[in-house]
């Protein structure tokens, strides 16, 4: 009696979520896409059986058709292959960008609102030089001093986003030491280092985590404009970014060898912004 009562209970949130999502097609189109790019990132042998690196010259800017979704580059070249292919390179220069700012912006905002007084100034004077630059900018001066690659890519993408992690810790540590909840674990003895671990940090990464989610589509975008700019891999390996530029030049003759693979860029970052604002609603509510 007991099991038969509580199995529709533990269904009902589960059914909800589904009809929510129903009623949201962008939305789940956008997963189905995040989805199929990260499928090109771990197995892209399963999505094109053409090689990203060999080309058939006498199919030189062969047009979009059945057997070549993108069409060719100069070199006859699979296009869509290439895509399939760059989504490795691209991605993971982006999870790598993010996970450099959302740890070292997270450690700097909670320092600087746990602690306070002059370390907060100091540490917030800082933040503030870095918002003030132009995070492309920032990030073309990190990765011209490091060195031309996607990893130097990743991580220039990802200094220029810690101050914005930085200040939204700061400001929700600063919103979770006031509460009652905090006070109370120092009546009870418990150590500022009890407490911060405890109390502080678990009820502070909730924005933080959201603006990680936020920041992915941002910093897809960030990795293939450093790699269209030449910052990024050389030729012949793939990447979104130096897709795009290898084909500007024959725009107004080939226009599929460039705009092709930017709409799919595009594609991909608007759909992760889709699913980030997403959660970042659900997280309001």
């Amino acid at each position: 009696m007991t099991v038969q009562l509580a199995a529709p209970a533990l269904g009902r949130p589960l059914v909800k979520r589904l009809g929510e999502l129903t009623r949201q097609p962008i939305l789940v189109a956008s997963w189905i896409v995040v989805l199929v790019v990260i499928g090109w990132a771990v197995a892209p042998g399963l999505f094109t059986s053409y090689s990203p690196f060999d080309g058939d010259t006498s199919a030189s800017f062969a047009p979009p058709s059945a057997e070549h979704w993108f069409g060719t580059d100069r070199l006859g070249r699979d296009l869509f292959a290439r895509s399939v292919y760059g989504a490795h390179t691209t991605l993971t220069a982006t999870l790598l960008a993010v996970l450099i700012a959302f740890g070292i912006g997270t450690v700097v905002g909670l320092v600087a609102g746990f602690v306070g007084g002059i370390v907060d100034t100091a540490v917030m004077r800082v933040v503030d030089v870095f918002l003030a630059i132009p995070s492309l900018l920032l990030a073309m001066v990190v990765v011209s001093v490091l060195g031309y690659s996607t990893q130097n890519i990743a991580l220039a993408v990802g200094i220029s986003s810690i101050a914005s992690f930085a200040r939204v810790m700061r400001a929700q540590v600063l919103a979770v030491v006031t509460q009652d909840y905090v006070k109370a674990a120092y009546g009870l003895g418990v150590g500022r280092l009890g407490v911060m671990l405890r109390h502080v940090v678990p009820n502070s990464l909730s924005s933080v985590i959201a603006l990680a989610a936020l920041e992915v589509g941002t910093a897809v975008l960030a990795v293939a404009s450093l790699g269209f700019l030449g910052y990024g891999a050389p030729p012949p390996q793939p990447e979104w970014g130096l897709l795009v530029a290898e084909g500007r030049d024959y725009v107004a003759v080939h226009p599929w060898a460039s705009i092709l693979p930017g709409v799919a860029l595009a594609i991909v970052v608007i759909a992760t912004h889709r699913i980030s604002t997403s959660y970042r609603k659900e997280h309001r509510r």
